[in-house]
């Protein structure tokens, strides 16, 4: 089976930020992603991390506008030294919690003066951090209108224009669904280009489990292939958390206390 990891910031909301840790590993977990930890104390969350003994696994470019519609600034014409203060952010603080990658957010816009911003910050960052795993990710326009990047073929395209090897894809599986209808192909052709994997249920958006993606299949087919990276659940639980983890049956421990 692959290797599973949960996200903070959709998993364990029933408990309070710094306590989604404990509730993570009793669960089962051995990684974590957080995709806006910037609001929280970087040395808390190393001191969970550590406690808890989790890795994690991404973090996000910071967003600090998400509240008002922004969705991040590698694709915003104009926007260069914003891009560049908030790049620099999170490549600090994935140093200091040693996150495996960053997602880099392309944000709302479109058109050529938007593609080449996305190319020249891309090309800027991944040379700029050239130890550190990148990751750009095609979000369905359904969820987010506008947002810059939301093709398959795009990111590939990207990707091999660039051609910077510590610049990878993310592959959503609920995002590849509302996009295609297909995730298998998607797969099969973006595989060899993805470092991170994130799944949810479709429709709904709730655990990857039933509906429209035949994820027992999914996950045979990384396996399949040799995929080593993480395979995040971001998604929103039907119910308690720890109620819905039957997709990815891992082995618990005494639930935390609290």
């Amino acid at each position: 089976m692959p290797r599973f990891c949960a996200n903070l910031d959709f998993l364990f909301t029933e408990h309070a930020f710094l306590d989604r840790f404990g509730a993570a590993r009793a669960a089962g977990f051995e990684a974590v992603e957080i995709l806006f930890p910037y609001d929280h104390d970087p040395q808390e969350i190393a001191a969970r991390l550590d406690d808890e003994g989790l890795h994690l696994a991404l973090i996000n470019t910071p967003a600090p506008d998400w509240a008002e519609g922004g969705r991040g600034s590698a694709a915003l014409p104009g926007q260069t030294a914003r891009f560049r203060a908030e790049f620099a952010a999170a490549r600090d603080l994935a140093a200091r919690l040693d996150a495996e990658h960053i997602h880099i957010l392309a944000g709302i816009a479109q058109g050529g003066a938007a593609q080449d911003s996305y190319l020249q910050n891309l090309a800027w960052a991944a040379d700029n951090a050239p130890d550190q795993p990148l990751t750009i990710e095609p979000i369905n326009p359904h969820d987010m209108p506008g947002y810059f990047l939301n093709a398959f073929d795009r990111a590939a395209e990207i990707l091999k224009t660039l051609a910077r090897p510590n610049l990878h894809l993310q592959f959503d599986a609920y995002h590849a669904q509302r996009i295609a209808g297909d995730v298998p192909t998607l797969w099969a052709d973006y595989a060899h280009l993805t470092a991170h994997v994130q799944v949810a249920g479709h429709p709904g958006r709730h655990e990857p489990a039933g509906g429209d993606i035949d994820y027992p299949a999914f996950f045979t087919a990384l396996d399949a292939g040799g995929y080593a990276g993480w395979v995040s659940g971001e998604y929103h639980p039907a119910t308690r958390t720890e109620d819905g983890l039957g997709w990815c049956a891992l082995p618990q421990t005494a639930a935390p206390e609290g």
